[in-house]
């Protein structure tokens, strides 16, 4: 029997013999090797989308101004972020490259095999909720486009969006329904295009900045940004908060990085995608966010953060309507990484027998459909920001909790086979399907990455409040677990 790559496995191991059917189904189960074509490109673009997206240039031209620093500081703070970032979605992403399993069947053996549906959720529910946000800033682009080649603009508006936006809004709601539709290997598809085309976009906007600042713009790039901002602390502060802003701007896609990796053939593969996807795609980025920021402080006198303002004040109708068409496919792009395919796979995991990853998208869709349409009339103006984040902190504790099971507690070793059955005397059944010492963990460090949130001494520790969680639940589940069976037979 031929074996897997580096894994010792033969291609049998991955098949699943005997399963309980509320834990099961297709899309589920562990993707054989033969079944996997993803290389290292398909990775570099699940970042380059994640990172080239509207909020993400956004982002990333705000930390220029907000902190006050010479903007090579902010750079090489960017940049560290995107290392660390790499570092976590290495570790997460292994266990599912190896046994071709997504991110809730891999909670399965630390939260247990009931258990494991509550991590699941809880990334589905914030997942669901952005995905009808970015849908609603995906279809600005779309509705950029068509005021630029007809001229429209302004009209009556319904729940704060005109007919252009309605219009727009429903052109991206079933076009991206309509390609998650079509399949993994056709959502890699776009990715592999869309990410390519929006850096030469942000490049052509770049040289266009650059050309109009002329000389002014290199001297602008290292003393611009200095003493801007509100930022009272030290430099080293900013330093900081800098990384953590944007270590917590991947934080979504960290703990779930397991449902792209199973795609991948090898862990080599994987690592390569990751390394140029992350420090060296954000280092990239980011020097285009650096030139272009300053540039607009050199140019227009003012810093201008959101591309489309930008692209309107270039005024050229060819570079609104391309610049319109690659906003929407960068959008699109993050939204399906981010918060449609995950999602989908937390549905199915709640009963594999009645709902499949195609069904799961459907339901996010439909959920997602009201959370973009009541955006801009509702729900951004009742200070949602903070529901979304407690929930985002959630995650924090759960994702040290996966690591530290799969590495310290399963020393790297699971029983695919039992993540796939009820039997009470299971691997990974524990107490009725969960696994009570991994939600006392998740409980004592939750209290921690909540609090986060809510309490303003803690919230000036920015986004490392999301590592420090990690951290605590990784520690509390190791150090209740480690008399555990797994531990004294290792």
């Amino acid at each position: 029997m031929p074996t897997r790559e580096g894994s010792g496995m033969s291609e049998d191991d991955f098949t699943i013999h005997r399963h309980e059917p509320s834990l099961y189904n297709a899309d589920l189960a562990p993707l054989p090797p033969q079944a996997r074509k993803w290389g290292w490109f398909e990775i570099f673009n699940v970042w380059s989308n994640d990172v080239q997206s509207l909020f993400g240039y956004t982002l990333a031209a705000s930390l220029f101004l907000t902190y006050g620093l010479n903007g090579w500081a902010v750079f090489a703070a960017i940049v560290l972020a995107g290392f660390i970032v790499m570092v976590l979605v290495n570790l997460s992403g292994r266990p599912s490259v190896k046994y071709g399993i997504p991110y809730p069947v891999l909670a399965r053996a630390s939260m247990g095999v009931r258990g494991a549906n509550f991590p699941a959720m809880i990334r589905g529910i914030v997942a669901i909720f952005w995905y009808g946000v970015q849908t609603y800033f995906a279809s600005t682009a779309v509705a950029l486009l068509i005021n630029a080649i007809f001229g429209l603009s302004g009209g009556s508006e319904f729940l704060g969006m005109t007919a252009v936006g309605w219009v727009s809004y429903a052109i991206v709601c079933i076009f991206q329904l309509a390609l998650f539709m079509r399949g993994i290997d056709s959502i890699a598809v776009f990715l592999n295009w869309a990410g390519p085309l929006v850096y030469v976009v942000m490049i052509v906007l770049m040289f266009m900045i650059w050309y109009q600042a002329g000389s002014e713009l290199l001297p602008a790039v290292s003393t611009i940004f200095t003493g801007t901002g509100d930022y009272e602390g030290t430099s080293l502060g900013a330093f900081v908060a800098i990384v953590g802003t944007m270590v917590a701007y991947f934080a979504a896609v960290i703990i779930n990085f397991g449902d792209f990796s199973r795609f991948v053939k090898t862990e080599g593969a994987m690592r390569k995608g990751n390394l140029i996807g992350l420090p060296g795609n954000v280092a990239f980025f980011s020097m285009i966010a650096l030139f272009v920021t300053a540039g607009t402080v050199v140019v227009f006198g003012e810093a201008l953060t959101n591309p489309a303002e930008i692209v309107e004040r270039v005024d050229n109708l060819f570079l609104t309507v391309v610049a319109a068409l690659t906003f929407f496919a960068a959008t699109v792009g993050i939204n399906l990484v981010a918060n449609f395919i995950p999602p989908a796979y937390d549905l199915a995991n709640l009963s594999p027998s009645r709902i499949s990853w195609r069904t799961g998208g459907i339901i996010t869709a439909v959920i997602a459909f009201f959370i973009g349409a009541l955006w801009v009339s509702v729900i951004s103006n009742i200070g949602i920001a903070a529901f979304v984040d407690t929930l985002g902190a959630v995650l924090a504790p759960l994702y040290g909790i996966l690591v530290v099971d799969y590495y310290l507690v399963r020393r790297q070793k699971l029983d695919l086979q039992q993540l796939f059955s009820t039997d009470p005397d299971g691997l990974y059944y524990y107490d009725s399907g969960w696994n009570t010492k991994a939600l006392i963990a998740f409980a004592i460090a939750a209290i921690f990455s909540v609090a986060s949130v809510w309490v303003p001494a803690l919230q000036a520790m920015s986004g490392f409040a999301w590592l420090f969680g990690a951290a605590i639940g990784g520690l509390f589940h190791y150090l209740l677990m480690r008399n555990h069976e797994v531990l004294r037979t290792a």
